[in-house]
């Protein structure tokens, strides 16, 4: 009988010893199900039961189990009943995770937007646009181009699919429970939104990207030598870790700190900044911060990506969200229906002009979409390049806005198109080549 007892308590030591040492992976997994859960539901008008069935049916995140505590206002998730974690939504900030230990909060600053009445035909405005045809497209081609994204669905899981040519949609089209009204979450998306308002500042005079990258913690040891351009081409030369399937950099910034420009910021220099490529969603999140210094106020930074970008070419469905401490979470949060991520590949197609309006100069263009040395002809100034033959069947001047699970805007100058494709896989399971090279047959 002792010894029964003795081998029981051995075996409830054992397994809470591997609980305690797997709790921080179960609040990682809880914190993704309660964050995506309250922002599926209040940016996105989603039910719980979709975003269950859909968006957790991946591995890990299937374990959590999540539910709204208020309707719109807050959502909480556990996994087998541990590791609960609790997400707030407010108004105009989108939703965030807190913990504990974090300051309490209960006024928030907003951003203010601009939203004009809009009675202009879409791209400039939001208004259903007339039917164009063109002779040089074949669109029996163009429809099994569609087709071929949505094939074998259960795999490729495409949820939206926008085709623009020469300014003017030529396909469209939207899974079940999806229309062109259904905000998308962009994840690293954001990234390329983020650079676009340091290329306005640019365009302004307020800075420069060769300027030194202004972090007050920086200016007294060699990290002083970092750029802004270093950052914007992940060539910082600091210290990341961008690995989601554990406990790392990256998933400590994004499912447990309140200012998420800390992790980047206080990392230590491992290589000559502008030498060695490193994809760091801290950096992001640190340029994110970083873009305070050109404001005298916390309401002039709230209000300059919407002002400056979001509002003045009309993607009126696009909200980004921020941290716990109000800072824009560049590196993944910036939700926006189809139709407005096709705007935003749009005024890159006309290298910064929008409706007569200059918002930033053509040789941003050229920069974002200068390889960076290290990255094999992948990357430029945080946006994705196909110089590297990443997509074989489609044309080397390709670049594109990427995100996780398969969100892309890509664009395509030499042929005048954008493409906007959102939904739950990537490469492989996602036949973006081949998608690639049944569009292009179709001109």
């Amino acid at each position: 009988m002792k010894l029964a007892v003795k081998i029981l308590l051995v075996f409830l030591l054992l397994i809470t010893g591997v609980v305690l040492f797997q709790l921080p992976k179960l609040n990682i997994i809880s914190g993704y199900a309660a964050k995506y859960m309250a922002s599926g539901v209040h940016l996105a008008d989603r039910t719980p039961a979709d975003i269950i069935h859909q968006d957790y049916d991946v591995p890990l995140i299937k374990w959590a189990d999540a539910e709204l505590v208020e309707q719109g206002g807050k959502a909480k998730a556990s996994v087998f009943g541990l590791a609960e974690r609790y997400a707030l939504c407010r108004d105009g900030l989108g939703c965030v995770l807190f913990n504990k230990d974090f300051e309490p909060k209960n006024n928030w600053l907003t951003p203010k937007r601009n939203i004009k009445a809009d009675t202009l035909e879409y791209p400039i405005g939001s208004q259903e646009p007339r039917d164009t045809v063109f002779p040089e497209i074949n669109y029996q081609q163009l429809e099994e181009a569609v087709a071929h994204a949505f094939h074998e669905n259960d795999t490729q899981r495409t949820r939206t699919l926008l085709i623009l040519y020469k300014d003017k949609i030529i396909a469209e089209r939207y899974a079940e429970g999806f229309d062109k009204n259904t905000p998308i979450l962009g994840w690293s998306m954001t990234k390329s939104i983020l650079a676009t308002l340091y290329g306005i500042l640019q365009e302004k005079g307020v800075l420069h990207i060769k300027d030194p990258a202004p972090v007050r913690e920086w200016q007294r040891d060699e990290r002083s030598q970092i750029s802004l351009r270093d950052l914007l081409q992940m060539q910082s030369g600091l210290e990341w870790e961008e690995d989601y399937s554990k406990i790392s950099d990256v998933t400590e910034m994004l499912f447990f700190d309140a200012d998420m420009s800390r992790a980047q910021r206080e990392k230590e220099l491992k290589a000559t900044p502008g030498t060695h490529w490193n994809y760091s969603s801290g950096t992001s999140n640190l340029l994110s911060a970083i873009l305070k210094n050109y404001f005298d106020s916390e309401q002039e930074y709230l209000d300059f990506p919407y002002s400056a970008l979001i509002d003045k070419i009309g993607m009126n469905s696009m909200l980004m969200e921020t941290d716990w401490e109000g800072n824009y979470v560049g590196s993944s949060y910036a939700w926006a229906n189809t139709r407005d991520w096709g705007k935003f590949g749009l005024l890159y197609l006309h290298r910064g002009e929008w409706n007569g309006e200059r918002l930033f100069n053509p040789s941003w263009v050229d920069f974002v979409t200068s390889p960076v040395e290290d990255s094999a002809g992948q990357y430029g100034g945080h946006f994705w390049l196909n110089q590297g033959n990443t997509y074989p069947n489609a044309p080397s001047d390709l670049y594109s806005a990427n995100g996780y699970q398969g969100q892309h805007v890509y664009i395509i100058p030499s042929k005048e198109l954008v493409i906007v494709r959102t939904g739950l896989a990537e490469t492989p399971e996602f036949d973006a080549d081949g998608f690639f090279k049944s569009l292009l047959q179709a001109f």
